[in-house]
């Protein structure tokens, strides 16, 4: 038991999990050429593939192939972004890697969602077409829902009890993102992830992209 006549104990946060946030300038009119592009692809592909979507379209992953101008310039901001939060220590000031994009679109109508998954690259990131409301009224669901990967490992020991953070709060075991037009995520490949049901009665459309790290030639 900690003796309260000493000093008072240190404590610190190791290993912290970055975050990526960015809203994307002139997302109207991107995004409006986002949801006709998107829109038609699944028309030609109705059965789209079945990965983490629940209820919901998920189209291939060659987006960067048939999503045209748009999806390039999301894929060159989605670089930048990434290149600017990522280190090569034997050469900082010229990083000797680029970045090989694997970019996919999700539909989501009512009722769909996305169960809890990770991905096989370096950094994944969310870009928001349409929220279906989402925004304006948190009632509808549909957030992005970023797990902590330790959590299991105490939930197995104590469900129902929780560390105390350097504020006297509960640690959280998981982080919401609430979908927004022109937002941009990202976020570690490794960290599990999902995406809440959706309660509206539109559409959610959004663009998920991996960014795997290649050498440079």
């Amino acid at each position: 038991m900690h003796d309260r006549r000493c000093a008072a104990p240190g404590y610190a946060d190791l290993f912290g999990t970055p975050l990526i946030t960015f809203q994307m300038p002139d997302h109207d009119q991107l995004n409006a050429a986002f949801r006709s592009r998107i829109l038609e692809k699944q028309a030609q592909d109705p059965a789209g593939v079945q990965h983490s979507n629940v209820n919901g379209w998920h189209s291939d992953a060659d987006m960067l192939d048939w999503g045209g101008a748009p999806a390039q310039r999301l894929g060159q901001t989605l670089c930048d972004l990434c290149t600017n939060f990522t280190l090569d220590p034997g050469s900082p000031a010229k990083p000797r890697f680029g970045w090989h994009l694997r970019m996919w679109a999700n539909v989501s109508g009512p009722g769909a969602a996305n169960q809890t998954h990770a991905h096989p690259a370096f950094w994944s990131a969310a870009y928001y077409v349409d929220d279906g409301g989402c925004a304006d009224d948190p009632a509808k669901g549909g957030e992005l829902c970023l797990v902590d990967p330790r959590y299991p490992m105490t939930a197995m020991a104590a469900p129902d009890i929780f560390m105390r953070g350097a504020d006297g709060r509960p640690k959280q075991v998981e982080q919401l993102v609430r979908p927004k037009p022109g937002l941009i995520v990202i976020f570690p490949s490794w960290l599990q992830h999902a995406v809440r049901p959706y309660k509206g009665d539109a559409l959610r459309i959004s663009i998920a992209t991996n960014l795997t790290v290649v050498p440079k030639v």
